[in-house]
């Protein structure tokens, strides 16, 4: 009876199941003009940041109820899956071979250079200087510098005629790459994730004071809410991609609009934790959340293109490489004392500023 009354008011998912009826009904009335075009775009597009909202409530709970490192390990796969789901989705209806590069790129600098910056800079506001584990902020960083460098500027020096094969030798290094990491992460150097200052529980242990929360009910609410996320972003796809048409707008634009509703989940956690000043969740789902990006989300683009036949170019464009270049010099240099503070985070917002810039340019 309390989880009945619970599901009652997952309005998130009433709400994107009624739209879903609702667009498919009106869909060949909408596509037929550029009004109906907008008013579906707009509608599909907040119902799934909606949707994205309640994925971050649901991953939250179970992040309480697990704790660190393995709450933000949630909330970060979580949000690499909506990811994934929609480029692959995007992939099949648009046939753009970049789509997915300027979704992975866009993906970083929205979590590293919006949202920690973002982040950064209310926490400085509000407590001066935050602080967490140096360790981990070094171990992203490190990972994220070989995965960019071996799929997204590597590929630029390689001849054409040996790309597909290096992007499968990618697939296996990338998966074996995240096994190894996601080890570290939860078991040999799993204190490397935590701020010893946080109250932790023993590894096994459920807190008791999370003990209340049910992690089957959340879990279960979590994958549904990725896969009514799925299924919207099918029908977005179509209202996008000819709304960028009649008003002449880049591709890079849609990929954007994706990062942006995978994003959203985590930018809403992390704002949280950096008023409750929890910085290492910040750092946690900032910089896991981009390194999961590239991981995970590269590979299952390049085996669906391969089984497809889809063409993809994972290189990076020269301003695409300067921008992912400063973002991790900067956040080398930031992110190296343990503690964050408003003018680390308004740098960050600086380049944020900046990729936003550049779209239109």
């Amino acid at each position: 009876m309390q989880l009945l009354k619970q599901f009652s008011r997952e309005y998130s998912l009433f709400l994107a199941i009624l739209t879903f009826i609702g667009i498919s009904y009106f869909e060949p009335t909408l596509v037929q003009s550029t009004a109906g075009n907008l008013i579906g775009f707009s509608m599909l597009f907040v119902v799934i940041i909606y949707a994205a909202m309640s994925v971050a409530h649901h991953a939250e709970m179970l992040a309480e109820k697990f704790g660190e490192p393995y709450g933000t390990l949630i909330l970060t796969m979580s949000a690499v899956i909506v990811e994934i789901v929609i480029i692959v989705i995007m992939m099949i209806h648009a046939h753009n071979p970049e789509l997915a590069r300027d979704t992975i790129y866009s993906a970083i600098m929205l979590d590293i250079n919006g949202l920690l910056g973002i982040a950064a800079i209310i926490g400085g506001i509000k407590y001066g200087e935050q602080p967490y584990n140096v360790d981990s902020s070094n171990s992203y960083l490190s990972m994220l510098l070989t995965a960019i460098g071996v799929a997204m500027v590597l590929p630029a020096f390689i001849d054409p005629a040996y790309h597909m094969k290096f992007m499968l030798f990618n697939v296996v290094v990338f998966i074996l790459l995240y096994i190894i990491f996601t080890r570290v992460q939860l078991k040999s150097h799993k204190y490397f994730f935590e701020y010893r200052e946080e109250p932790t529980c023993e590894e096994g242990e459920i807190c008791a004071e999370h003990s209340e929360i049910n992690a089957w009910y959340h879990s279960a609410n979590l994958v549904i809410s990725i896969i009514v996320i799925g299924v919207l972003a099918e029908m977005l796809s179509v209202f996008m991609e000819n709304t960028l048409d009649i008003f002449g707008l880049p591709m890079a634009i849609g990929a954007v609009g994706v990062a942006v509703i995978s994003a959203a989940p985590e930018l809403i956690t992390a704002v949280r934790a950096a008023i409750d000043n929890r910085m290492q969740t910040v750092i946690n789902i900032a910089l896991g959340a981009s390194l999961a990006t590239v991981l995970l989300t590269i590979p299952a683009v390049i085996v669906v293109s391969y089984c497809l036949g889809l063409e993809l170019n994972l290189s990076l464009t020269p301003v695409q490489t300067m921008m992912i270049a400063l973002t991790l010099l900067v956040s080398m240099v930031n992110f190296n004392d343990g503690e964050t503070n408003v003018l680390e985070g308004f740098l960050h917002f600086i380049l944020f500023v900046v990729f936003v810039f550049l779209l239109f340019v």
